[in-house]
């Protein structure tokens, strides 16, 4: 990809245009379109009575995530991942960091004996896939508490994640496709509500990063995921 690309933002650290559209699903328990820019992702919580082998006996409930793309929701057709009968690594990766993210947001023995199952669907893809479906997946999620568990100690956090990349020396916030495929480094960063972090994920692509570029991205992710926040809880007061 072009390192010498140049993003024709006029603001660095904003967020992309960004709404929740939530309840879209009939049949779930908890369900949100997210739009971050062009991105469009389709999350689903869907509540079942009970909860893996393993967690039997401990008292508590789960949450876990699937991940998943359209065949055209990207540039060119892919092929989908059931018909080759195989996840992809990058699959299943960024449906582990959405379930543990997750399940932050949860008191795990408020929802003892349940497993809360979030699907997150990319209908649109353009940069920050996996942020979105943080984002959204944390709303269908407390909607499904909400309207089916009559327990709401089982809400613990809000949840909310960006992307954000340093390009040309400018840390640049919420990127979309070309700019992330430009990008000299890559992070995400995830929060709660009280912006405690639960993971960053930072990888310089071409050269590394300094602690000084680490510290301005915390920054302007945490200012951007208090917006996002802000965002999520005037959703549910729909």
């Amino acid at each position: 990809m072009d390192r010498n690309f140049q993003s024709k933002r006029c603001n660095f650290d904003q967020l992309r245009d960004v709404s929740f559209e939530i309840n879209v699903n009939i049949h779930a328990e908890g369900s949100c379109l997210v739009k971050f820019g062009n991105t469009h992702v389709l999350c689903t919580a869907s509540i079942d009575e009970k909860t893996p082998p393993w967690l039997r006996n401990s008292g508590k409930g789960w949450v876990t995530a699937e991940y998943g793309m359209l065949p055209r929701s990207t540039n060119e057709r892919m092929g989908r991942e059931a018909a080759r009968g195989k996840q992809s690594g990058r699959t299943q990766e960024i449906q582990r960091l959405i379930g543990r993210s997750l399940r932050q947001a949860v008191n795990l023995k408020y929802i003892k004996g349940k497993t809360i199952n979030i699907d997150c669907d990319v209908i649109q893809a353009d940069g920050g896939t996996r942020t979105a479906s943080i984002t959204g997946g944390c709303i269908a999620l407390f909607l499904a508490l909400k309207n089916h568990h009559n327990d709401n100690r089982a809400i613990k956090s809000f949840v909310a994640a960006v992307s954000l990349g340093i390009l040309n020396n400018e840390v640049i916030l919420d990127l979309d496709y070309i700019e992330d495929s430009s990008a000299e480094t890559d992070l995400n960063l995830v929060m709660t509500d009280d912006l405690n972090l639960i993971e960053i994920q930072g990888t310089g692509e071409e050269n590394p990063f300094t602690k000084d570029q680490l510290s301005k991205m915390i920054e302007v992710g945490s200012n951007a995921i208090e917006e996002l926040i802000v965002l999520q809880k005037s959703s549910l007061e729909q």
